[in-house]
């Protein structure tokens, strides 16, 4: 059955486009007309050693790709097409696999080891291919190192393939076991060592019983700390992967172990090279981000029913932590400033500095004050920065009692820094570090204020002369800017801001048309920051925003006229006119949600609206994303008037609710249809048949994105609302969708969290239909329509209330639910309110709930259904 594929395959992989084109097609042709003999071929070149390098690459990856997709619905294709081969090609395959695992080309054996976790993770979970882990584990005994090495990167990838449900105990017992041996430091192999450490890094997620067991976790950790000492850089770097790992998985195993560990990391980050260092202190880091949440969860006070206890590693390890995270910042690199995905020790040490603050809170701070105190007057540059930074780092988590004074001694400091550093690395580490101080110590909720009437005009005037400076330092002036507004979001009336607002708003106009502005995300950095500006203004500056209107719809038109444009070019463009699409909208909102200055802004509306249907016109996802949003604003601001606009809008509503690919900007879109409903309510009657078909088709397309489907059902609820009774006729196809999602959602099994946050959503989604769908038949002579539905809402509410894993805001529909159901069909209902758990415990619960919003639904749910049911 097999075929010789070598030189169509090594032509697929040539320089001259009519080869490769014509090599692509012919195997494309082969896989479509004949796939047993096509991955036959296919596994038969990557295990035959006469053959090139080149080609046996390229049939492992179309193998793998044959195996496995990132889009769902076409991976589970995939693994069904696989599962429907004749048992005995697939046999023939397997066995050209594993046979590869002992080929002398390191390419080769690498591949087959990927292929056969695939396969592995398909079949395994259906009880197939049962002696897989014992054919691998009998070749861990071979005396040839590459065999050994091939089988164990073949073992990790098999634990990343597959759940450790599907994998008996027995047999993850003998897979640790041959992973351990392959670290041991008596294992000559070099090669072998690293692929055991890699392997042992998937495997740890199987090792839940073996690190309950003391004797066996000791063997492990003793085996991970020896191999973060080894003499190769992959291997130690490897086993301090291994560490991060473990101590997020098993963190409260972990106690006995700490002191040793402590001194390893501090070893390696003092003295190893760089992977194996960013490694050591991500291991802290990763402990940080365990003690915060586990902190966070219930607060200070552990009682039994917090699953892990706080040991509080990182307190006890302070007095020796910090000053080690010291010592890094120092070690900055020249031009780290310029590099946007820039990531060294410095940065990573002043990163978990941050953590070790969110951690301990004020503990930290007389730890870190004598090092700013020292350096921040040094004359070399990277003292002075290190200071600055470890600064910026240590103000989330402390209290503002214990950082304002010292703030407030800084800040002029700082201010001066920013105007007069010599060096550029000192300037943009400061202005961040102001931006820190904005974000965390200014705002309504900060009792005593940082910046004062006094301070604020010598602060704004160092900022806007900052946002000249380097792109870098313009872009963290343009941060700290956007936290000094946005403390003032809530300020009423009159804010500090306002007699300086006209001069802020051009500065940073003039930033956006920088000729560089393109580097360091500085023109982004100044529309992010001009939003905040425009959200915090007050009725004061309306004048001044409104202004600003013509000036950026003039930008907007002058990106829909350029002509001819280079790739690189066009891409800037998009990106642009995203920016301006969004600084439109916060305008839009801003000045649509105040009467007084709602009536002069909607004179722009006909050119706005028309400017955002050419940009629709352009097709690209990022911009439609932006002004679609936009459009929901104008709707918002607009109201019923908006219908003018929808015969050329329609189309583009439309093109969004098709679009399965991007799914966000179905999703965006999807709400702009809750936007409209309110805006327009029954004027949107004529438009309600095509957008509910293309729910629908949205729906039960296996290819959409499902977090789309939740918004979609919400939807279906906001149309319901606005054309009331009118729904009658999408009944018959919305109500039984809802049903069966409503049926898969209550008793969805919910193994991890963000299943559970998923599942949460598309309950909400689902309830919020439903009160839609009660609340607009309100009051019409159709109600009774609702009536055959009732009995299963009730079975729906009864469930969740059973299962016992809603969250507040399913709670709170939920109950609220009940309530239209008894509001809408009154005593018609009454009787089965009456049968229904959830009516009273669920209430009950319900008026209990600390919750106010929960409890003040509940209320009106109990006024309800006492009517309907004396009624």
């Amino acid at each position: 059955m097999a075929m010789e594929v070598t030189p169509i395959l090594l032509n697929a992989q040539s320089v001259d486009a009519t080869t490769r084109k014509h090599a692509e097609e012919t195997l494309k042709q082969f896989q479509e007309q004949n796939l047993p003999a096509f991955l036959l071929s296919l596994s038969g070149e990557l295990s035959n050693n006469e053959k090139p390098v080149d080609s046996r690459r390229l049939a492992g990856l179309i193998l793998k790709n044959a195996l496995d997709a990132k889009e769902l619905h076409r991976k589970n294709e995939l693994v069904q097409r696989w599962l429907s081969l004749d048992a005995g090609v697939k046999a023939q395959i397997k066995a050209c696999l594993l046979q590869t695992l002992s080929s002398p080309a390191p390419d080769a054996r690498s591949t087959a080891s990927q292929v056969i976790a695939k396969i592995a993770g398909i079949e395994l979970p259906q009880k197939q291919w049962p002696e897989l882990i014992g054919t691998l584990l009998s070749n861990i005994h071979q005396l040839q190192p590459h065999v050994k090495q091939a089988t164990l990167e073949t073992l990790g990838y098999l634990c990343e393939e597959v759940s450790p449900q599907v994998v008996d105990q027995d047999q993850v017992n003998k897979i640790l076991t041959a992973v351990v041996q392959g670290m041991n430091a008596s294992e000559a192999s070099a090669d072998v060592r690293l692929a055991a450490t890699r392997a042992l890094y998937n495997a740890l997620g199987f090792a839940q019983a073996n690190f309950s067991n003391d004797m066996e976790r000791d063997y492990i950790m003793r085996v991970v700390c020896e191999a973060t000492l080894s003499p190769e850089v992959k291997i130690r770097q490897a086993a301090f992967e291994c560490l991060v790992a473990i101590s997020s998985t098993y963190y409260e195993k972990l106690a006995s172990y700490m002191q040793d560990i402590f001194n390893i990391t501090a070893k390696a980050v003092r003295e190893d090279e760089e992977p194996v260092a960013l490694q050591a202190i991500e291991f802290w880091s990763s402990i940080c981000e365990e003690e915060i949440d586990i902190l966070d969860e219930y607060g200070g006070d552990f009682t039994a029913d917090s699953d892990t206890p706080c040991f509080y590693f990182i307190k006890q390890a302070l007095p020796a932590l910090v000053p080690m995270l010291l010592e890094t910042l120092l070690k900055q690199e020249e031009d780290q400033d310029q590099d946007e995905g820039a990531w060294n020790l410095a940065m990573a040490g002043g990163t978990c500095l941050g953590l070790v603050a969110r951690t301990v809170g004020d503990d930290i701070v007389p730890l870190v004050m004598p090092f700013i105190e020292e350096n921040i007057t040094k004359p070399d540059w990277r003292q002075r920065e290190a200071a600055t930074y470890a600064f910026g780092s240590i103000l989330e988590g402390p209290s503002p009692d214990k950082l304002t004074p010292i703030v407030n001694v800084a800040l002029n400091f700082m201010l001066t820094a920013l105007m007069k550093d010599p060096s550029n690395h000192v300037k943009d580490t400061t202005a961040w570090t102001l931006g820190r101080i904005f974000e965390f110590l200014h705002g309504s909720t900060v009792e005593v204020p940082i910046i004062t009437p006094e301070n604020c005009p010598q602060i704004l005037t160092v900022l806007l002369q900052s946002m000249k400076d380097v792109p870098n330092v313009a872009e963290k002036a343009c941060g700290a800017l956007y936290f000094l507004a946005q403390g003032y979001e809530d300020a009423g009336s009159t804010s500090p801001l306002s007699s300086f607002f006209q001069d802020i708003i051009q500065a940073l106009l003039t930033v956006t048309h920088r000729e560089d502005a393109g580097e360091s995300r500085l023109r982004t950095a100044a529309y992010e920051t001009l939003n905040e500006v425009v959200r915090s203004s007050t009725d004061e500056t309306a004048p001044v925003v409104m202004q600003l209107v013509p000036v950026l719809m003039m930008e907007l038109h002058q990106t829909l006229e350029a002509q001819k444009l280079s790739s690189d070019e066009r891409e800037k463009q998009n990106e642009l006119q995203g920016l301006l699409c969004g600084c439109l909208q916060v305008i839009i909102q801003k000045l649509g949600a105040s009467e007084t200055t709602k009536y002069a802004f909607m004179q722009y509306a006909d050119q706005i609206m028309d400017l955002f249907l050419r940009v629709f016109a352009c097709r690209n996802a990022t911009v439609h994303e932006e002004a679609m949003l936009a459009i929901g604003a104008l709707a918002y601001a607009a109201g019923p008037n908006f219908v003018k606009y929808m015969p050329g809008f329609y189309q583009y509503l439309e093109m969004g609710l098709q679009n399965f690919e991007e799914y966000q900007v179905c999703a965006i879109t999807v709400g702009v249809v809750g936007d409209l409903c309110r805006a327009l309510e029954d004027k949107i009657l004529p438009f309600c048949d095509g957008i509910m078909t293309q729910l629908l088709k949205d729906l039960s397309s296996n290819q959409l994105h499902r977090s789309v489907k939740p918004p979609i059902f919400s939807c279906f609820g906001d149309i319901a609302l606005a054309i009331g009774e009118n729904f009658e006729k999408y009944l018959i196809y919305a109500m039984p969708m809802l049903q069966s999602a409503a049926e898969l959602s209550a008793r969805a099994a919910t193994a991890d969290d963000e299943m559970l946050e998923y599942t949460n959503q598309l309950r909400n989604g689902i309830l919020e239909a439903y009160s839609g769908i009660l609340q607009g038949f309100k009051n019409s002579p159709k109600t009774q329509l609702l009536m055959p539905y009732a009995a299963h809402i009730l079975q729906f509410l009864d469930t969740l209330y059973n299962e016992k894993d809603m969250d507040d805001v399913v709670m709170k529909t939920a109950i609220g639910v009940l309530g239209d159901l008894a509001d809408t069909l009154g005593s018609h209902v009454g009787p089965l309110i009456n049968q229904s758990v959830s009516s009273k415990d669920f209430l009950e619960e319900c008026l209990l709930s600390d919750d106010h919003l929960i409890k003040e639904s509940a209320d009106w749910a109990k006024l309800a259904i006492s009517r309907a049911v004396s009624g």
